[in-house]
């Protein structure tokens, strides 16, 4: 863990601290938040979630640095050249120049300097390299979170339709007098399949392109492609309808609760509670029972409080850990419904009853025969994946917004 990311998670329990004084102000004297305190508790509640999506980049870039390094030095398939010692590349130094690292040109020591200037073309102005910063700045884009919030994961060699049997109904007892006959009650089954819908991107780079360039087109390229897949999967597994395609989580869970009329499709934090309790005790004590919503949906939670005027949500005190709602994890990913008339948008329950196949793996592949004839570099993306809530019974609820 970096002194950086520490410095991140510090200045976001600052923040918190500082919404949570806004509205409480509001509270005491009972009235509501003014102009002025609605602008600061949304600007505090927007650097809130860059604070939130920067500390995730970092602590996801040290993680991956190393194994991102492997993989595409793998993948490029090039030895490097081998120099003995005080061999140069007059190639070499020449692109160097041209980037501005000047130290790659050796000056003479008889050099004669002259009175020129930059600031003119013809007094050595055209001398002047512009300088070139080596490192590609890429923005940022929501990214698919369902497998963060502890689905099961089953990963196999191969695609072929994977069929998992599951209970619908157990049997039960009855209260039986003397010499009466028992009642059978037999445990009722079913079996779910799971397949393996593909989904993939190419990108083409012109061989000069790839050869020139100053930064890491190579490892990027791969990246966003990779990103690229997973959130085409990652969407489906919260918002398919399983039509030639995974049936995802918020189209498969039980209707919990539904929010009341004339309040656009908002949720209260009786609705929040009730939500909660409708999940029976066995799957809620489970490890992996937790929130999944989008980011606006969270931030109207954050203002939430229960009767005794304590707020739901609560804020993480571990670094990289996910918020807590009602003593639950609570995690965003931007492919669920925003709040809207009969859209869910809220999840609770026992994630890990929803199962995730992936067959293979993430496949990153680069080909120079493909386009050979424009001398492209093709790079190609492919995950092969599934998703279904197996346990229909009500391990899972969603919030539905009232329907008028």
């Amino acid at each position: 863990m970096s002194e950086y990311a520490k410095r991140l998670h510090e200045q976001r329990l600052n923040l918190v601290s500082q919404m949570r004084g806004i509205t409480d102000t509001a509270d005491t004297e009972k009235r509501e938040l003014s102009a002025d305190e609605d602008a600061n508790w949304l600007k505090a509640n927007t650097d809130l979630r860059a604070l939130d999506e920067r500390l995730a980049e970092v602590l996801d870039s040290e993680n991956r640095a190393a194994d991102m390094d492997k993989a595409f030095a793998d993948m490029a398939g090039r030895k490097q050249e081998r120099r003995t010692s005080g061999e140069s590349s007059v190639g070499e130094e020449i692109r160097s120049f041209l980037r501005g690292d000047r130290s790659s040109i050796e000056i003479p020591r008889d050099t004669n300097y002259r009175d020129l200037s930059k600031g003119t073309a013809t007094a050595g102005g055209n001398t002047v390299p512009t300088s070139f910063y080596g490192q590609l700045v890429e923005h940022m884009i929501d990214m698919s979170a369902i497998l963060t919030a502890g689905p099961t994961v089953l990963e196999t060699a191969s695609g072929e339709t994977l069929e998992i049997p599951v209970t619908t109904a157990f049997s039960s007892g009855a209260l039986v007098a003397e010499n009466a006959a028992i009642s059978e009650s037999d445990p009722a089954f079913t079996k779910r399949s799971l397949s393996a819908y593909k989904y993939g991107v190419i990108v083409q780079a012109p061989r000069e392109l790839v050869d020139d360039t100053g930064v890491d087109l190579e490892g990027f390229l791969a990246r966003q492609c990779g990103w690229g897949v997973g959130n085409a999967l990652g969407a489906d597994l919260v918002i398919g309808n399983g039509s030639s395609k995974p049936a995802g989580i918020a189209y498969t869970a039980t209707a919990g609760v539904t929010g009341g009329t004339g309040v656009t499709g908002a949720f209260t934090a009786d609705n929040l509670i009730d939500l909660y309790w409708s999940v029976i005790a066995p799957y809620r004590k489970s490890p992996s029972c937790a929130w999944i919503m989008r980011d606006a949906s969270m931030a109207a939670v954050r203002k939430l409080k229960d009767t005794t005027n304590q707020y739901l949500w609560q804020p993480s005190m571990q670094v990289g850990a996910p918020d807590i709602l009602l003593g639950k994890p609570v995690y965003t990913d931007p492919n669920v419904a925003a709040v809207g008339l009969g859209a869910k948008s809220i999840i609770f329950g026992d994630i890990s009853r929803y199962f995730v196949r992936l067959a293979g793996g993430v496949r990153f592949e680069r080909s120079t025969d493909f386009a050979f004839n424009t001398d492209q570099i093709t790079f190609k993306a492919v995950v092969r994946g599934d998703g279904l809530l197996v346990d229909q019974t009500g391990a899972v609820k969603t919030f539905t917004g009232g329907a008028s």
